[in-house]
């Protein structure tokens, strides 16, 4: 067997193997139901047998239309066991956006969860599906586990190839229209060795979405011989039940969705005593939140930066969470093994350090391409290094700090205005629970600065009162045209400020 053959044995095939040496061991909890390691195994071969007989394997493309469910986690293994390339729509886009994805992506089956039929149905009137499938009865479809019942529970051998197209996982649309990411098994299989800077994980909390990030922090953990226990959506009141009911050992989250476990009443009497890793990431954090987070958690607090396009960058390990250097809470940490990062110029140049630019990157992770998209491909690509859309910079001793997105920096009159830094201003405010800024178009060509602001209750700052402290700070070219209280930030399917909607509102209400 080659090298290559042999890394791709490991990523498909070193999790069912887990999964048999741990057979009794809990595998997956999801609600009233705990699904044994042995259990799953079976599931998943049977699944994929199921999927063979109907015409699916190598060459074809799968596309989940699923919430948190076990049967999820199932048949995305079946399905890339024999080969399929699978994609993992985000519950919350729109029927139009979804069914725009099947029809790009050129998807040969959909696979429903029963609870999602009546948007199953939606969709396929957009973007007929030659093959429906549903995780048990549906009205729609068939009914893939009464399939996969009648099939064999004995091992099946890995189907693919290591340069297969073994995910196409769609961006978040915050900047435009979803861009399809395509990842081989081999680029998936070195994004799984970069998780090894995490901590080992016995219990794993799945709170966001099996379609983003949360879904390769599980397969880490069944991986290692954990449990995986899976919540439908994010709600913080179930979060602290859960990882004190279930003794939760792991907890991934969204900076947004830290803060609202922050905020709940109940985050001073819950026990998270179990928690040895809060990890966090997907967006710029707070400092004065994460000095909140540390006091309420202690020392577990674990950042991990990344793309899509690439899986991990960098990480800030707990230790670098130190109160008494409260500026490494700005940082993005130091980079992962196995990764090179370059801070370049508009023109392609390497910068020194201390000096910004944009972030890019050269791994063995960096994924296939966009699909369908060669010319995005090549400008992204160029060179051989991803060129992130990230403007950062490295500190002496070694530390990545990210300033903003490309498209997110504001151009006003006098000079560039970094959202993440004027969000870092607002947050610090005691009163101030998150903020979100952005440039909305001004009649000069050029922009103005919009704050969008979520106040403590029973706050008794003013908007005179920020507007001051932010002069103070930064400076009057950061100063916002424009603040808005709002109750709550919209976020997207993942967990981020959905900026994009908030620019549209903004832009309409100007009109």
């Amino acid at each position: 067997m080659s090298g290559d053959d042999q890394a791709f044995g490991m990523y498909v095939e070193e999790n069912l193997n887990a999964l048999a040496r741990w057979p009794e061991r809990e595998a997956v909890v999801h609600g009233e139901r705990r699904i044994s390691a042995g259990e799953l195994r079976e599931l998943i071969y049977r699944m994929a047998r199921a999927l063979l007989d109907q015409g699916l394997g190598s060459g074809t493309t799968i596309t989940l239309l699923s919430g948190n469910l076990p049967e999820t986690i199932a048949v995305r293994y079946a399905a890339n066991l024999i080969g399929c390339t699978v994609n993992h729509l985000y519950n919350k886009l729109s029927a139009d956006v979804q069914a725009a994805i099947v029809r790009d992506i050129e998807t040969t089956a959909l696979i429903v969860d029963p609870r999602l039929a009546d948007r199953a149905t939606e969709l396929l009137d957009l973007a007929p599906v030659s093959t429906v499938l549903t995780l048990g009865p549906a009205g729609v479809g068939k009914d893939l586990l009464e399939l996969a019942a009648g099939q064999s529970a004995e091992p099946l051998a890995a189907l693919a190839k290591p340069t297969d197209i073994m995910s196409i996982r769609h961006t978040g649309g915050t900047t435009g229209h979803p861009k399809g990411i395509c990842t081989t098994f081999r680029q998936a299989e070195a994004f799984q060795r970069k998780l090894e800077e995490l901590a080992e994980v016995e219990r794993q909390l799945v709170c966001t979405t099996l379609a983003h990030v949360a879904g390769h922090l599980a397969d880490r953990t069944l991986g290692g011989g954990g449990t995986v226990v899976l919540l439908e959506d994010f709600d913080a009141a179930e979060v602290l039940a859960t990882v004190e009911r279930e003794r939760i050992t792991q907890l991934f989250v969204l900076p947004p969705l830290l803060y609202q476990v922050l905020d709940h009443p109940d985050a001073a009497t819950t026990d998270t005593s179990s928690l040895r890793s809060v990890v966090y990431g997907g967006c710029p954090a707070s400092p004065a939140r994460l000095l909140d987070a540390l006091r309420r958690f202690g020392p577990v607090l674990f950042q991990f930066y990344g793309q899509n396009e690439v899986g991990g960058i960098s990480t800030l390990g707990t230790a670098d969470h130190d109160p008494e250097r409260p500026e490494l809470l700005r940082s993005a940490g130091k980079v992962l093994p196995g990764v090179e990062v370059e801070i370049r110029d508009p023109e392609g140049r390497a910068l020194p350090t201390g000096e910004l630019g944009e972030i890019c990157v050269r791994s063995d992770a960096v994924m296939e391409g966009y699909w369908k998209q060669p010319e995005l491909t090549a400008e992204v690509l160029r060179g051989g290094w991803l060129h992130t859309g990230d403007l950062g910079r490295f500190d002496e001793e070694g530390y990545l700090y990210i300033l903003d997105r490309l498209k997110d920096m504001i151009i006003v009159v006098g000079g560039h205005v970094y959202t993440t830094e004027l969000e870092e201003v607002l947050n610090a405010h005691p009163q101030v629970l998150q903020s979100a800024v952005f440039g909305v178009p001004d009649a000069d060509r050029m922009e103005q600065v919009h704050a969008v602001i979520v106040l403590a209750p029973e706050a008794t700052v003013d908007e005179a009162e920020l507007r001051a402290m932010v002069r103070e700070e930064r400076g009057a070219m950061y100063e916002p045209a424009r603040i808005t209280f709002a109750e709550a930030l919209p976020l997207t399917d993942v967990g981020k400020p959905d900026k994009k909607l908030l620019r549209r509102r903004a832009e309409e209400q100007a009109a």
